[in-house]
């Protein structure tokens, strides 16, 4: 069954999602993000490829050749997805394709339309048995 993780009170989505990039990459991960739309996904591909001086992560977006290669898969669509590890939720809904990844994390930030989303995309998940770990980023890291 999928693990399912609520990171909440998250200042800035796109740098905790290279955080967690950074972790699980680290771990031998293979990650997928679903991106809101193209602008993010290049927004985020970008800080992903700047991430710290000594070091960057390869990642691609689904529709470049190099997905099929690449450690970080950025997607906005949903349409290919080319592993089953590690999904970083960005969009407002649920993912309809959620429960074949092994780990599904979602990033809720300080806004309360976000956190409004964040808690109908919750009772989705405990609605249908998933266990749920919920970090909230104010009080420490776990």
């Amino acid at each position: 069954m999928t693990r399912v993780e609520f990171y909440v009170n998250v200042p800035d989505r796109l740098a905790k999602s290279v955080e967690l990039c950074a972790r699980a990459v680290n771990k031998g991960r293979q990650i997928t993000i679903f991106t809101p739309d193209e602008s993010t996904s290049a927004q985020l591909q970008q800080q992903l490829w700047q991430h710290s001086a000594t070091s960057f992560f390869t990642n691609a977006q689904q529709h470049e050749p190099s997905s099929i290669f690449s450690a970080i898969v950025l997607d906005a669509l949903g349409e290919q997805l080319l592993q089953d590890d590690v999904l970083i939720n960005l969009q407002e809904q649920h993912p309809p394709f959620f429960s074949r990844f092994r780990h599904l994390i979602e990033i809720v930030s300080e806004d309360a339309a976000d956190k409004m989303a964040a808690r109908i995309r919750y009772k989705f998940y405990k609605d249908r048995g998933y266990h749920i770990k919920t970090t909230d980023v104010t009080k420490g890291e776990a």
